[in-house]
């Protein structure tokens, strides 16, 4: 999903082939292939599975490593699980609500959490701040 609309997919019921593959497959979207990369406008983001509100825009940093990167999350709105595959062990990130695959959690974000949410874009939907332009 193409749309940065402020419907999540769950309730329009037009979730992509490829948006169900990572929220409830665990895929992986190619790095640099999200237009949430480029988003800058004041909002926040969602599950695009569900609608829950994950991350504010403020939160929102450039890492470099081609997914949209967070260092702080909406209280209560993830959960972790421990990921083994890929012969390493990292920590998935999934919405606390819908339990979708969003992507994973490093230690190696900037202050003050020191954490980066690694984030596949086509996992959540932006929906800009009133005015926001």
């Amino acid at each position: 999903m193409t749309d940065t609309a402020n419907t999540s997919g769950a309730q329009c019921g037009c979730l992509t082939p490829e948006q169900l593959r990572i929220l409830r497959e665990h895929g992986t979207e190619r790095p640099g292939s999200s237009p949430l990369n480029n988003e800058k406008r004041a909002g926040e983001y969602r599950c695009a599975g569900c609608g829950t509100p994950l991350f504010r825009s403020g939160t929102k940093y450039e890492s470099g490593s081609g997914w949209p990167s967070f260092f702080d999350a909406i209280p209560g709105a993830l959960g972790t699980t421990t990921d083994t595959s890929h012969g390493m062990t990292r920590t998935e990130v999934h919405c606390a609500h819908c339990n979708g695959h969003l992507g994973h959690v490093f230690p190696d974000g900037p202050p003050p959490t020191g954490l980066r949410y690694c984030m596949n874009g086509l996992a959540l939907t932006f929906v800009p701040r009133d005015g926001a332009t």
